[in-house]
């Protein structure tokens, strides 16, 4: 966040083109009315009914689109990216948006088990290596799966434009490659789980000269050279078979109910050539890919803890162990997208909106996916390294500063620093602040966001406006 939410609206949504001035001015007024609350439904957001119906009748209006509410963001996601040197990350993932209680639109798909009903969003979130800061969300795709008829062959369901396995390709065809006259050393590369491990977006990035990260989910046949010979192996069964190179302590994320924690691990890395596949599944050139294999394992894992191992391809040069370490460490930060499409669903709420119609469900979701953005943005700035200095009044409203210091200590603070207003935030969404604990997460954050929220609306109610 750049400033007050008001600063934050103006940045991702102030180049709006949606045709007509009223119409853009619509939008940031809602933007605005979202982002201060993002986590309650739309009738709690907007307690004017006045507002509310004017958010209504934007989302029905024929020019507000999916697209034409995530452009602007997005042209702005890329400036960002245009602009910070070194290493940009792209973070490809999926996750599931349950509509099942909008009976009314027809057109949703099946999701889960194929008992449920709604859309998959397929989003791509821009992070700086270097300093694990959210530049925004690069892309996002609406999917509706489809039914697949009884006997439909395999090569029909490869062929199918709309099958599910290409929104890989697709999204990364949506996005520009790393520009060459960037910062001196600046590299784009794409990071995805085992989903994309998929030979059609492989042999795309490949086509496209854009770089990737991808861990492997197919024991494929690929070749290697030993011995001034070609050998055909299984990509799983080399790997293991690799001898150690070095070892490292890596960041576990705490994930389904596992707490996270230091895992001890060994690396592994080889030179491979990914063989096409007899049967082509998909729009592919059936040509042999150069990559790299990097395989990274934790050999004496904790009693009763599952043994960490990543099998890894990446088409970015691997020479040096430094260099292994360096691919590990970009698809180990994978998990920031997940936290984002927890800030989706947890902090925005975006499944509980209520639409009668799919054409004005998708901008409602495009909007609370940017807004999404803002909370994770909340945790870079309060780990930001000028926060122990930077005065808070420079980031958000004297008032906002006035009111929380008040909360905390019961006094006024107004010489807080950024770190001091973010760790009462925390404070205020439930963080002990204790030194054993792990820095403030977005979601503690946004629970304080919340809170501070109402604080203000009692103050605004009391007539006060500023401090």
């Amino acid at each position: 966040m750049a400033g007050t939410v008001a600063t934050f609206v103006k940045d991702q949504f102030g180049a709006a083109d949606l045709g007509d001035a009223r119409l853009n001015r619509r939008l940031i007024q809602v933007a605005e009315q979202v982002a201060a609350h993002p986590g309650a439904t739309f009738p709690k957001k907007f307690h004017d009914p006045a507002a509310l119906q004017g958010f209504y009748r934007l989302m029905k209006h024929e020019r507000v689109t999916h697209a034409a509410i995530l452009a602007p963001h997005g042209a702005e996601t890329l400036q960002r990216m245009r602009a910070t040197p070194g290493v940009t990350l792209c973070l490809h993932d999926t996750t599931v948006l349950d509509y099942s209680g909008l009976t009314s639109i027809a057109e949703l798909g099946q999701v889960g088990n194929g008992h449920g009903r709604g859309l998959y969003c397929h989003n791509c979130l821009a992070v700086a290596a270097s300093t694990r800061e959210v530049l925004g969300l690069a892309g996002q795709l609406l999917h509706r799966r489809r039914r697949v008829p009884k006997g439909e062959r395999r090569t029909a369901r490869a062929r199918n434009p709309h099958r599910e396995s290409l929104l890989w390709k697709k999204l990364s065809k949506s996005l520009p490659a790393a520009p060459t006259d960037g910062p001196e050393g600046q590299l784009w590369v794409d990071v995805a789980d085992r989903g994309a491990d998929i030979t059609e977006f492989l042999d795309y990035e490949e086509q496209a000269r854009k770089k990737y990260v991808v861990r492997s989910q197919h024991n494929r046949w690929i070749s290697r050279g030993k011995a001034g010979e070609t050998q055909k192996v299984k990509l799983h069964d080399l790997a293991r078979s690799l001898p150690e190179e070095g070892r490292r302590a890596i960041e576990v994320q705490a994930k389904e109910g596992r707490p996270a924690r230091t895992a001890h691990v060994s690396v592994s890395w080889q030179p491979v050539t990914i063989t096409p596949p007899r049967q082509p599944r998909g729009e592919e050139r059936g040509v042999p890919l150069q990559a790299w294999v990097v395989r990274v394992w934790e050999a004496a894992p904790p009693p009763g803890v599952e043994a960490l191992e990543w099998v890894l391809l990446t088409n970015v040069a691997v020479l040096t162990l430094e260099e292994a370490f360096q691919r590990i460490d970009w698809y180990g930060l994978r998990w920031i997208i997940e936290e984002y499409h927890k800030a989706q669903k947890s902090g925005c709420a975006i499944e509980n909106v209520q639409f009668s119609y799919l054409d004005r469900l998708e901008p409602a979701i495009a909007l609370l996916s940017v807004v999404a953005v803002m909370l994770l943005t909340l945790r870079d700035q309060s780990r930001a390294p000028d926060a122990q200095a930077r005065p808070a009044t420079d980031l958000v409203p004297r008032l906002w500063v006035y009111l929380l210091s008040k909360w905390r200590h019961r006094e006024a603070r107004m010489d807080w620093t950024v770190h001091d207003f973010f760790y009462a935030l925390a404070r205020l969404g439930g963080h002990q602040n204790r030194k054993h604990d792990r820095l403030p997460g977005w979601l503690v954050l946004w629970r304080g966001w919340m809170h501070l929220q109402s604080m203000l609306d009692g103050a605004t109610t009391l007539g006060v406006t500023e401090m």
